[in-house]
């Protein structure tokens, strides 16, 4: 029992498995923050925009509930089409995001590999070399 322990922390402990741990975390707050900008924010300039409507009020009734007084008996059945609107802004906005966070960090890489390029020159090869020094000595046998 104790290998299976001692396997899991291994497992647990490799770098990939906490990076991915960090990133669920912190996308699932990610999530959190556009979902309140896209309903706080967005849909009620949207509403504004459009009229004063407000998008998670639409549904289609598909069956009406069933009453008896005051008291529900079976609820209505209902298509919430105007919430799904709201959560396909919602999405569309979670993926702008990560596309410019994802570019942002593509041209970082991008300028790191440039200037890694442009370090010195390769030294010139052994043939090049000798090339170099007859070439000099060419030209010192011609001034004289």
């Amino acid at each position: 029992m104790s290998k299976f322990f001692s396997d899991f922390k291994d497992f647990a402990m490799r770098g990939n498995v906490v990076d991915m741990a960090v990133g669920v975390i912190i996308g699932a707050a990610f999530g959190k923050i556009v979902s309140s900008l896209v309903d706080d924010l967005i849909m009620p300039l949207v509403g504004v925009a459009t009229g004063g409507i407000n998008f998670t009020d639409y549904k289609w009734v598909i069956q009406k509930a069933v009453m008896d007084g005051q008291e529900i008996v079976k609820p209505e059945v209902t298509l919430n089409w105007g919430t799904w609107i709201q959560t396909v802004v919602n999405f569309i906005i979670v993926a702008f995001c990560i596309f410019v966070m994802i570019r942002f960090i593509s041209s970082l890489r991008k300028k790191k590999e440039e200037e890694a390029t442009v370090e010195t020159p390769a030294e010139p090869s052994k043939e090049e070399t000798l090339l170099t020094e007859i070439r000099d000595l060419l030209r010192q046998q011609n001034k004289k």
